[in-house]
């Protein structure tokens, strides 16, 4: 049990975790291209990335959290945007990695989590989002 713990985590030994974070060194920000191929910038409120380190897979998972009291246009952004992170590829471009340096524009996170909390009615809702799409997605009472 304990090689199996040891090999996990050596396989994730170079992702971090970052809070409200977007690239920032060498004065590069990270971008999206949406479906009218636009650029836009992005921060997620968590990300487990390895700020470059793993050019092959350099972005694990994007997480956004809202307040269920929020405005529903604030919430469908934060959707789309995971559904525009997890996909393999930009939407009428090919994807820019080269596997020598990071992509100009970031996509194929392995799995994109919208988090919303209704401290009211004491529930969570939980959407994930895999490969550009809504996989699964529930409610739980706390």
């Amino acid at each position: 049990m304990l090689y199996l713990h040891e090999e996990k985590k050596a396989c994730y030994d170079s992702y971090i975790v970052d809070v409200e974070y977007n690239r920032n060194f060498g004065k590069k920000v990270k971008t999206i291209i949406d479906d009218e191929e636009q650029v836009m910038k992005i921060t997620c409120d968590i990300i487990l990335h390895s700020r470059g380190s793993n050019l092959e897979q350099d972005n694990l998972i994007a997480i956004e959290m809202k307040k269920s009291n929020r405005p529903q246009k604030e919430k469908n952004k934060d959707r789309y945007r995971l559904m525009l992170l997890t996909r393999d590829s930009f939407t009428g471009n090919a994807f820019s990695f080269d596997g020598t340096k990071l992509p100009d524009h970031v996509c194929r996170y392995k799995l994109g989590i919208f988090y919303e909390i209704d401290l009211k009615s004491r529930t969570v809702n939980v959407e994930y989002y895999k490969k550009g799409e809504l996989l699964k997605k529930y409610t739980q009472e706390y």
